[in-house]
């Protein structure tokens, strides 16, 4: 099971074969864009706010990749990251950089579960 079906699975959203097409290399997180009908309708920020609400650690799901895959009880150590980089097809030029790469994996989580029918609002979406 790749990473990002292991985040859809968490999260309870739809069927994780849509999540199996990665986002272009020289695509922005921004530029995906959300399919016309959506698989199902989850409410990932309360899933999420719940999640951070009981746990022990104050974590900031919004702004940090790491704290996100820590409150689905992923790993979040830098290879794992990268592996999940990779397979979302992070440019090369932010894969060098673990703080651009961060940056931009957060986004593109966020694009591919709003694809997916993960319903997230516009504002974490930019």
């Amino acid at each position: 099971m790749s990473i990002f079906s292991s985040i859809l699975s968490k999260l309870g959203i739809g069927s994780a074969d849509a999540a199996e097409a990665p986002v272009a290399a020289d695509a922005s997180p921004a530029s995906v864009t959300a399919p016309a009908a959506a698989i199902s309708d989850v409410d990932v920020v309360s899933k999420l706010d719940g999640l951070a609400a009981a746990s022990a650690e104050k974590l900031n799901w919004k702004a940090s990749i790491v704290d996100l895959l820590k409150l689905l009880g992923l790993d979040s150590s830098l290879a794992a990251r990268k592996d999940l980089a990779a397979e979302l097809g992070c440019p090369a030029s932010a894969m060098g950089d673990s703080a651009q790469m961060n940056m931009w994996l957060h986004k593109a989580v966020l694009q591919k579960l709003a694809q997916n029918g993960g319903n997230i609002p516009a504002d974490l979406l930019d």
